[in-house]
């Protein structure tokens, strides 16, 4: 499917101001340095030259939109294919204004920042870069997000492939202790941000991490390989402050063929 590039909303987390006429922008500077790099190394590093075919492929950039964009991917499914676990409403919120907010964010920092070397006035850049880190990782964890789950009659649930159930085995103990660990930390995650599995490939093993806000508490190198959004906006509507039983339901939801695709892609398995 073909990703859609994220319109204005006045209700957008974006913090930083959007460039007058982003067609006039020459993007491609911006996106060969900082922004990109970092998108590599979150889906799977720089050796993953092709990620359609290898299982690392989550959307969320147009290389011909204004000499190269982030946008916000379109879905694989119905806002309202997820119920019972996740209702359409929040589904529609999270997807078309939360995360598109954060595409935005992240296109008018990089821009921001493009336009600082040009001038070369460096004095935002404190600024400026906390919000490309704040905006670029909401939006790479919400590609990666969609991606995680499916509807139960299509793939969502279940038990993880062998060859993941095996890697989680030899991490963790069990899957059934990899699913606890993961629901407690996820569970547990203070304030606002995301629970996740991550493939660490200096000792090549699966670590669970917890993530403030989008981006704190991160470790460097690693790819995400299953994460859930417990921001508040994913799950508030249907569950209000009873975030276990959301983080209980999503693994009804759990698409472990994609989650297997992405270990199979870094850990050549």
């Amino acid at each position: 499917m073909q990703d859609q590039v994220a319109k204005p909303h006045a209700d957008s987390p974006t913090s930083s101001p959007r460039p007058a006429d982003d067609a006039r922008l020459d993007r491609r500077t911006v996106l060969a340095g900082a922004g990109a790099a970092a998108a590599g190394l979150f889906f799977g590093g720089a050796a993953h030259a092709h990620p359609e075919k290898d299982g690392l492929d989550v959307g969320g950039y147009d290389a011909k939109k204004n000499g190269g964009a982030y946008v916000l991917p379109k879905l694989d499914y119905a806002y309202k294919a997820l119920e019972p676990s996740i209702d359409a409403q929040t589904m529609e919120l999270h997807h078309s204004k939360h995360h598109a907010g954060y595409v935005r964010g992240l296109n008018a920092a990089l821009a921001r920042l493009d336009e600082a070397r040009k001038a070369g006035d460096y004095a935002a850049v404190k600024h400026v870069s906390r919000d490309a880190a704040f905006h670029g990782s909401g939006h790479f964890l919400h590609c990666v997000f969609w991606k995680n789950m499916a509807p139960a009659n299509q793939g969502g649930g279940g038990e993880p492939p062998t060859a993941l159930a095996n890697a989680l085995t030899t991490s963790f103990g069990s899957v059934d202790r990899f699913r606890a660990h993961f629901s407690a930390a996820s569970t547990k995650v203070e304030a606002s941000g995301w629970g996740i599995l991550a493939y660490e490939p200096i000792g090549g093993t699966l670590q669970v991490l917890q993530s403030e806000k989008h981006q704190n508490l991160t470790q460097w190198g690693v790819v995400p390989l299953l994460v859930i959004d417990v921001w508040e906006h994913a799950y508030y509507l249907k569950y209000q402050n009873k975030r276990g039983d959301y983080v209980k339901a999503f693994w009804d939801v759990v698409n472990w063929s994609n989650v297997a695709a992405r270990y199979a892609a870094v850990a050549g398995s």
